[in-house]
C-alpha cells in the first residue's frame, strides 16, 4: 500500500525547528551529486577519446555539452517550482540525473554518451539554484549566512574530491565507473525527498506558460557566443559572425522579456541596484574563477615541469582551507554587510592570481600552494555572501527567478572565462613565439605568456570589486514556509 506524502504542517510538527535544516541537507546532497557529475567526467576524457576514437573537437563536447545544458536549464527552475512545487521538481530532476549516470555508464556509442551528458546537465541546471531559494524562503535573516555557509561547504567539497576519486576509478575500473558515482547520492536523496519534502510546497502557485521563445533566444545567444569565442582561434570572419548573432539574440531576448507577460527573466530584478551589481559580480567572478581552473594545471605541467599528480595535489590543501573558510564566512555574513565580504574575497582572489603571475622555474611548491590557498580563502568569502547580498530586499515572489538568474550569469561567465583565458594565453604565446607543444628549454619561455594571462584573470576579479561595493543589501521580507 502506497502511503500518502506528508503535508508541510505534518512535517513541521514532527521535526520542529530542525525541519528547515533537514530540507537544506536534502537539497544540498542532490546539488553535490549534480556538481560531482560535472567535474568527475573531465578526468576520463582521454580514455573516452581512445574508446570512441574521438578527436579533440568532439571529445571536448563531453564537458561542453553538459555545461551548456546546465547553463540554459537554470532559467527554467522558477517555472518548474511554480508549476510542480519543490517535491515534484526535485524528484524529477534527481531521476533525470540518475538516468543520465546509469545509461551513460552503459553507453554503446558516442552520440548515446553525449545525449546522457546533456540529460545530466539539464538536471544539474534545475537543481543548482534550488538551495539558495530554500535558504532565502525558509530561514530567518540572521540564520541565512550560516545556512549558506553549510551549503557552500557541500558545494566546494564535491569538486575538491571529484577529480581525485575520478582518477582512481578510471585507473582501476575504467571510464564507465565514474558515471555510476552519482547513483548512491541520487538514491539517498530520493529516500529523503519521500520523508522530508511536503506535497503541498508553498513554492507551487498558479501555473504559467513556460517562456519557450525567451528560452530559445537565450539558447541561440549563449551557444553562438561560446562558439564564436572558440572560433577566434581559427579566424575573425567566422567568429565575428557568430558573436554578431549572439549579441543580436541577446538584444532580442532582453526586448522580449520586457514585454512578455510571463518572462523567463523578470527584468524588474535589475531595477534593484543590489541585484544588478550582484549579477555583474557573479558574471565577472565566474569568468575569473573558471578561467583560472583551466590555467593552473596547464601552467604547472607545461611551464613549471610538475607531474599531473603534483598539480592535483597542489589544490588539496587549498580545498581543505576553503571548506573551513566558507563556513566561517557564512556566519560572518549574518553580522556584516555582504558587499564588504564579497569585496574582501574578490581582492584575495585577484591577489592570488597576481602572485601566480610572479612564478618562475625556481618557485617552490610551497609558495605555489600558499598562493592557491589565498585564492581559496577569497573564494570562501565570496560564495556565501554573493547570493544573499544580491537578493536581500527583492520581493519574495521574485526570489526564485533571482536565484536562477544569478546562477545562470555565474555559469555563463565561467564558460566565457575559460574561452577568454585560452584565447589570451594563445595570443601571448604567439606574441612570444613559443607554443605549449615546444619541448625542453621552451618551458622557461612559456612562463611569461602564462604570467600575462594570470594578470588578465586578476584584473577581471579586481574589476568586480567596484560592482561589489555598490551591492548594498536592502530589507529582506520575513522567511516563509518551504
Amino acid at each position: 500500500m502506497i502511503s500518502t506524502p506528508p503535508t508541510l504542517e505534518q512535517l513541521r510538527a514532527r521535526h520542529g525547528d530542525r525541519y528547515k535544516w533537514l530540507v537544506l541537507l536534502t537539497v544540498m546532497i542532490g546539488t553535490m551529486a549534480s556538481i560531482l557529475s560535472s567535474t568527475i567526467v573531465n578526468v576520463a576524457v582521454p580514455d573516452l577519446s581512445h574508446h570512441f576514437v574521438l578527436g579533440q573537437e568532439r571529445a571536448q563536447w563531453v564537458s561542453a555539452g553538459f555545461m551548456l545544458a546546465m547553463t540554459l536549464s537554470m532559467l527554467t527552475t522558477p517555472w518548474f517550482l511554480l508549476r510542480f512545487g519543490l517535491r515534484r521538481t526535485y524528484t524529477g530532476s534527481i531521476l533525470l540525473l540518475l538516468a543520465g549516470g546509469v545509461v551513460g555508464g552503459f553507453s554503446l556509442n558516442y552520440p548515446m554518451l553525449l545525449a546522457m551528458r546533456v540529460a545530466e546537465g539539464l538536471a544539474a541546471g534545475i537543481l543548482q539554484p534550488i538551495p539558495s531559494i530554500v535558504i532565502l524562503r525558509a530561514f530567518e535573516r540572521e540564520q541565512q549566512g550560516k545556512a549558506m555557509g553549510i551549503f557552500g561547504f557541500g558545494v566546494v567539497f564535491a569538486p575538491a574530491v571529484g577529480p581525485s576519486v575520478g582518477g582512481f576509478l578510471v585507473e582501476h575500473f575504467g571510464w564507465r565507473s565514474i558515471f555510476f558515482v552519482v547513483v548512491p547520492f541520487c538514491l539517498a536523496v530520493l529516500v529523503m525527498v519521500r520523508y522530508l519534502l511536503p506535497v503541498n510546497s508553498s513554492m507551487a502557485g498558479d501555473a504559467k506558460p513556460l517562456d519557450w521563445k525567451g528560452l530559445l533566444l537565450a539558447g541561440v545567444s549563449t551557444i553562438s557566443l561560446i562558439n564564436g569565442l572558440v572560433h577566434l582561434h581559427d579566424g575573425w570572419v567566422g567568429a565575428a559572425s557568430l558573436i554578431t548573432i549572439a549579441l543580436t539574440s541577446l538584444a532580442a531576448f532582453i526586448a522580449y522579456q520586457r514585454r512578455t507577460p510571463f518572462p523567463l527573466v523578470d527584468m524588474r530584478l535589475f531595477s534593484h541596484r543590489q541585484f544588478a551589481m550582484g549579477a555583474l559580480v557573479a558574471f565577472i567572478y565566474g569568468a575569473g574563477l573558471f578561467g583560472s581552473t583551466y590555467l593552473v594545471p596547464v601552467y604547472m605541467q607545461t611551464a613549471l615541469h610538475y607531474a599531473p599528480s603534483e598539480a592535483g595535489l597542489l589544490l588539496l590543501p587549498a580545498g581543505a582551507v576553503l571548506s573551513v573558510t566558507i563556513i566561517l564566512a557564512g556566519r560572518l555574513s549574518d553580522r556584516h554587510a555582504p558587499n564588504v565580504l564579497v569585496s574582501i574575497g574578490l581582492f584575495l582572489l585577484a591577489a592570488s592570481f597576481a602572485l601566480m603571475a610572479t612564478g618562475s622555474l625556481v618557485s617552490g611548491y610551497f609558495y605555489l600552494m600558499t598562493w592557491a590557498i589565498i585564492g581559496r580563502i577569497g573564494l570562501g568569502f565570496v560564495l556565501p555572501s554573493l547570493s544573499l547580498g544580491a537578493m536581500r530586499g527583492i520581493d519574495m515572489e521574485m526570489v526564485a527567478q533571482g536565484s536562477s538568474t544569478i546562477n545562470f550569469l555565474r555559469q555563463l561567465g565561467g564558460a566565457i572565462g575559460v574561452s577568454l583565458s585560452g584565447i589570451v594565453l594563445e595570443w601571448r604565446l604567439a606574441v612570444h613565439h613559443v607554443g605549449l607543444g615546444a619541448g625542453g628549454n621552451a618551458a622557461a619561455e612559456r612562463i611569461l605568456p602564462f604570467s600575462e594571462t594570470f594578470l588578465f584573470v586578476a584584473t577581471l576579479c579586481a574589476l568586480a570589486i567596484f560592482a561589489a561595493w555598490r551591492m548594498k543589501a536592502g530589507e529582506k521580507p520575513a522567511a516563509s514556509a518551504v
